[in-house]
């Protein structure tokens, strides 16, 4: 509980942001569909009387099939309304929005009997606690059975989806959102400009650089030749200072593990030095260009390397790393001089950090023993160089974080100074040295915020915006004037701008071209108090004059988890959505980063069951104010978020009309046993420890599915190019869950074979899961 947060809904007012008049189309960075348009549930949800003693997995006889009674979601509204949206801005005519939702929800779709899913017996015993896994043969990936059980799965779902209409409609609409022009923001090395782009035609990414600001243009990496499929990406991870070598990454669909390449920008060829595939956590090519360090983890034991350029990378030397576990991930930092290394060890994805820092000699060794900075197993810290000094932000005795100095001669933290205090009223998330200036970058009640700082700690300026939204950076180097600041909201594409660090003037480098008439919207943020009576707050974004009947579509999102803070940020399918009479939420939910580290650990371990209450009573909170109801209510999330609304589909089945579970966690109880997960077990624990498994088992998704329980409407995503999240949650889960449910509604399963955590689907493949995904929420959650 936190005081500072435990204030009554009620007394809590709105606050409201009116962007005003027309905003020009800005550049926009698609999220995934998730962060695209949830529904919320009814006002007086219906408890489920039927006894659940029979539990989770028992046999479940053949599900009859059932004709078109699905009730419409927002989804099904949010593809119609943004279709209608295009048609009218690009074509000049105008549509009715509800008859074109009406289309979706109206649709008698035959969606059978899910394929039969074969149960073994398998009973786990942990803790004196018997635990069923009934399809744990399912968890081999490369079995034939279970390739076969895919292909069924995937053949089951394009049945499906092929009935729903409108598809052609939703495939020409999701090509105009998402064939869109897109730029990066760039990066100055020896006068030249480094940055990704894509154009309308371009399945993918290509990177460039020109001859100085605004000067030639050159291609120097582009994908598409790399793969006919197109699902071959490649990124720029290093650029020397001269701007003549790069180091870049080659991703082969959607795993985390990347080859990394050299090349000479002047030829546009290749150095023989190739890396094979791994999980690459940081490089740094020498000032000389003569060799890079670089890190390497996961699926190894964690270690740093220096590499000579010329030689056998199998021949590199370890510089760093003796005796961490695979659960601990380090980042090296080499300062612009080549003369120091800093070096950061994170304890899992959310977990305290060691520090250390070292002068690097010409041979790319240690001049001596590493020098501790900071290791007390419980703060977490976080820095980089400023000339002579080393930035630091830290939670050391400050849960909101604060802003610290050190010298490199003397970097321990009894030593260091503070330059900007934590604040009882703002979450220092991050400090960047530029232009030798201090910019922090906080959160205010949950809205971004950049301040730039001189070396005393005196503030010179805030990096404002005229609208509530999302800053990002700024991006630049110590020594350099130029910087570049990125701004985003719910109603304001994604824009990048050039920032003067001396006088903050800003310049705009990319926006995209993207209709959207903001004044005809609204933002504002709700309070609204969970079970445990803390008080959460909510961005809730749709058009101007809603009636609130109780029947809008409302797309629900959220996360909470690893200290991850979800602000303000642009979506063309939400925009187009909320254009048409849609509703979209977005909570802050505990064990994010929105208020310090104390709410991060409201959500952690034991209290992850805070997380899905905020969740739920956010849900219920959207339905008690007559935003909308069950009936109109989607839910979606990915990965930790996955598990999110695996959550809430269990604890509270009646209370959602379609959910859509991407890239999941599900079996709680297994999954720090697969790929990575060991990363994860400092947010939520392992089943292996008593205390824990009793906390964990009582929540995990997979083991709370009760038989004959009416589950709404649910598409589960993952594949094999997930290499992160374990695919066998979403497969495990999609078997268990069709064999659970009452036959009420469709439970499918979507699973690709190259798309994953990281991404890896070009354009056209986006486009496809688009129109699958939308039209699937809105044949069961539109308004007819």
């Amino acid at each position: 509980m936190f005081d500072r947060h435990a204030r009554k809904s009620s007394k809590r007012p709105f606050l409201k942001v009116n962007p005003g008049a027309h905003v020009p189309p800005d550049e926009v960075s698609e999220r995934d569909l998730g962060r695209a348009l949830k529904d919320v549930v009814h006002p007086q949800p219906k408890q489920d009387k039927r006894p659940r003693k029979q539990g989770l997995f028992m046999a479940v006889g053949r599900r009859r099939a059932r004709q078109g009674s699905a009730p419409v979601t927002g989804g099904a509204i949010l593809i119609i309304a943004v279709a209608a949206f295009i048609m009218l801005v690009l074509a000049g005519c105008g549509g009715d929005s509800a008859s074109a939702s009406a289309e979706f929800a109206s649709a008698r779709v035959d969606f059978g009997t899910p394929p039969p899913t074969k149960t073994d017996d398998v009973v786990d015993v942990l803790h004196g606690v018997r635990v069923p896994d009934p399809y744990r043969w399912l968890e081999d990936q490369e079995a034939q059975e279970t390739r076969a059980w895919i292909d069924a799965q995937n053949s089951y779902t394009d049945g499906v989806f092929e009935q729903i209409p409108g598809r052609a409609r939703l495939t020409a609409l999701a090509t105009q959102l998402l064939r869109v022009d897109a730029q990066g923001t760039p990066r100055e090395k020896g006068g030249r400009y480094f940055y990704s782009k894509r154009s309308r035609d371009d399945d993918l990414a290509i990177q460039y650089y020109s001859d100085g600001y605004g000067g030639e243009e050159h291609v120097l990496l582009d994908p598409h030749e790399m793969s006919d499929d197109h699902t071959t990406s490649v990124g720029v991870v290093e650029i020397s200072s001269d701007g003549e070598v790069l180091v870049y990454s080659v991703r082969e669909g959607g795993v985390d593990e990347t080859e990394l390449r050299v090349r000479d920008v002047d030829t546009g060829e290749d150095f023989p030095d190739a890396f094979p595939p791994a999980r690459y956590g940081s490089v740094s090519l020498t000032p000389d260009k003569g060799g890079l360090y670089y890190g390497k983890f996961g699926s190894q034991e964690p270690r740093l390397y220096f590499h000579r350029m010329g030689t056998d990378p199998s021949q590199d030397i370890e510089i760093f790393g003796e005796g961490y576990s695979q659960a601990d991930i380090p980042i090296a930092i080499l300062s612009p001089d080549g003369e120091w290394m800093l070096v950061t060890v994170i304890h899992g994805s959310s977990g305290p950090t060691e520090l250390y820092l070292q002068r690097m000699g010409s041979d790319g060794q240690p001049r001596g023993e590493w020098i501790e900075i900071i290791n007390d197993d419980v703060s977490r810290t976080f820095g980089g160089f400023a000339g002579d000094k080393l930035l630091l932000t830290t939670d050391l005795d400050a849960p909101n974080s604060r802003v610290m100095v050190a010298d490199l001669d003397n970097p321990s933290y009894q030593n260091w100074k503070e330059v900007v205090p934590e604040s009882s009223d703002r979450v220092i998330q991050g400090a960047s040295p530029v232009g030798g200036y201090y910019f922090v970058s906080y959160l205010e009640t949950v809205q971004p915020r950049i301040a730039q700082y001189d070396t005393d700690g005196d503030l010179v300026r805030e990096i404002e915006f005229d609208v509530l939204g999302s800053t990002f950076g700024p991006s630049g180097e110590w020594e350099k004037n130029e910087a570049y600041v990125t701004f985003t909201s719910f109603h304001v594409p994604t824009t990048s701008y050039k920032l003067d660090v001396e006088t903050g003037e800003k310049e705009i480098w990319f926006q995209q071209d993207i209709p959207i008439d903001t004044g005809a919207m609204d933002v504002k943020q709700v309070w609204y108090e969970s079970k445990d009576g803390t008080s959460i707050p909510m961005f809730i974004v749709h058009k101007k004059g809603l009636d609130l009947d109780g029947a809008n579509p409302t797309y629900l999102t959220g996360y909470g988890g690893f200290n991850l803070s979800r602000t303000p940020g642009f979506s063309a399918q939400a925009t187009a959505w909320v254009e048409l009479g849609g509703v979209y939420a977005i909570p802050s939910l505990r064990g994010g980063g929105e208020f310090g580290e104390e709410w991060h650990r409201a959500g952690m371990f034991g209290n992850k069951q805070n997380v899905f209450d905020d969740f739920i009573a956010a849900a219920e909170y959207l339905i008690d104010e007559g935003y909308t109801s069950s009936d109109h209510l989607a839910i979606a999330g990915g990965s930790n978020g996955g598990l999110l609304v695996g959550a809430a589909m269990t604890q509270r089945p009646e209370l959602f009309g379609a959910v859509v579970c991407s890239y999941p966690l599900l079996d709680m109880v297994r999954y720090h046993q697969f790929m990575v997960a060991r990363f994860w077990i400092p947010e939520y624990g392992s089943s292996d420890d008593p205390e824990q498994f009793e906390y964990i088992h009582a929540y995990s998704p997979y083991h709370n599915v009760e038989m004959g329980t009416t589950y709404p409407a649910t598409l589960f995503l993952s594949g094999d190019g997930d290499t992160r999240v374990a695919p066998l949650h979403a497969r495990k889960m999609a078997g268990l869950v069709q064999a659970a449910s009452d036959g009420e509604n469709p439970i499918l399963l979507r699973y690709h074979t190259k798309a994953g955590h990281s991404g890896g689907q070009p354009v056209s493949e986006q486009i496809e899961q688009m129109v699958d995904t939308m039209s699937f929420l809105l044949w069961q959650v539109g308004k007819p």
